[in-house]
């Protein structure tokens, strides 16, 4: 049912898809306050969403977005990429919120880690002096699906719930590392079989996991396969990915003629 104000009530596959913009995400149209003149000003920025899928950002305090961030935290983060055809016609997800600067240092280096899994090319700068990372806490997002499916997001809509699963982040970086040293197999069939990518895309790597799936990365191309249900709790995670694994490897089996 649309409303008066042409809104569709949000479900379950609203939150998906709004969710899944937000982790499908590598860059997005950052909006902020000028504080020279009060206006508007939107810049391109790198996106990496944290575990809970706040979007973090990595952004120089050469920069003029810096600065009206200091100045007011208040930003609009626009993600979604068109694809053929009418661009329009494709979902994009406009997140409202606040940007929060990454002070404490432990907390900088898990979400370096994160970044620098989505985009390996920024360990040329990350460690900059004038660099710092930025959270974007959404206080809310309009959600556009495509013609005639509009949604208002709040943030219990967009963001993972991490409830007992705060362990997640503690043990992430390993679990990371060991699956792109020993496991490069799984990791295909992850992403070929389970997410639909190309089967000539490859290699791919783990770039990251939380709660409700992982993101593999093979060069630029980005490819996300949800835990269905998510975790419970942090250690259910090995024995999810034995049985995606497991999953996708009766997916690749060859089926009687």
């Amino acid at each position: 049912m649309v409303t008066s104000d042409g809104l569709q009530p949000v479900d379950d596959a609203a939150r998906r898809l709004a969710r899944g913009l937000v982790r499908g995400a590598r860059y997005g149209a950052l909006a902020v306050l000028d504080p020279a003149t009060g206006g508007p000003l939107a810049s391109r920025v790198a996106v990496a969403p944290d575990m809970d899928g706040s979007p973090v950002i990595l952004i120089s305090a050469l920069s003029g977005h810096f600065g009206a961030l200091l100045a007011d935290p208040r930003a609009s983060l626009l993600l979604g990429e068109p694809g053929r055809g009418d661009p329009l016609a494709h979902p994009r997800l406009s997140l409202q919120g606040r940007a929060l600067r990454i002070e404490d240092p432990g907390e900088r280096a898990r979400l370096r880690s994160r970044y620098l899994g989505r985009h390996p090319k920024a360990q040329l700068y990350v460690d900059f002096a004038d660099f710092a990372f930025w959270r974007i806490a959404p206080d809310g997002a309009a959600l556009n699906g495509g013609f005639g499916r509009a949604h208002a997001l709040s943030p219990a809509d967009i963001l993972t719930p991490m409830q007992g699963c705060a362990g997640l982040a503690d043990m992430e970086a390993e679990a990371v590392a060991h699956m792109n040293a020993d496991h490069a197999d799984a990791l295909a069939l992850y992403a070929t079989r389970l997410a639909g990518a190309p089967g000539d895309a490859g290699p791919w790597r783990l770039a990251s996991l939380d709660p409700e799936g992982i993101d593999l990365m093979a060069g630029d191309r980005l490819a996300r396969v949800w835990f269905d249900p998510p975790l419970v709790v942090a250690a259910d995670l090995r024995p999810r990915l034995s049985a995606l694994a497991d999953a996708a490897r009766a997916a690749d089996r060859p089926r009687p003629s």
